[in-house]
């Protein structure tokens, strides 16, 4: 029953990002770019996302465990520290570069696009990468 809520989820959240287009590069970097022809309809997105989780978040912290799992698995660092600066802006750049972030480059897959193959190859070598590396 996990793996089914799971994958429906996953599949909800494709769909939404590729309605709201936000698996096209050139939609993601108009937004982003607001000196120049800005395109804020992304915020309009944005904006609705986080209504729908804040909502999800408040009644959550009503219940002492999700509805098929034993507790809810929330971050025990709250600490923001230099790994945590690091991935931020590896992420920034990667996003204000190429206009992916991994949610809507995954869903992007299907389009078959070469760009964005190689985008997800690169980020999944980093996610290799980062398990080798030591931080402290």
């Amino acid at each position: 029953m996990k793996a089914l809520v799971a994958f429906l989820s996953g599949l909800l959240l494709s769909a939404g990002i590729t309605i709201s287009m936000m698996i096209d590069p050139a939609k993601v970097i108009g937004f982003l770019n607001v000196l120049d022809n800005w395109d804020p309809s992304l915020a309009l997105v944005m904006g609705a996302a986080l209504v729908v989780y804040s909502t999800g978040f408040y009644f959550s912290q009503k219940r002492a465990a999700p509805f098929l799992e034993k507790a809810f698995y929330l971050p025990k660092s709250t600490k923001v520290d230099r790994q945590l600066l690091l991935g931020a802006l590896i992420f920034g750049v990667g996003w204000g570069l190429l206009g992916y972030c991994p949610g809507p480059a995954i869903a992007a897959l299907t389009s078959g696009s070469t760009g964005t193959i190689g985008f997800v190859l690169s980020m999944v070598f980093g996610w290799w990468l980062t398990r080798k590396i030591k931080f402290n």
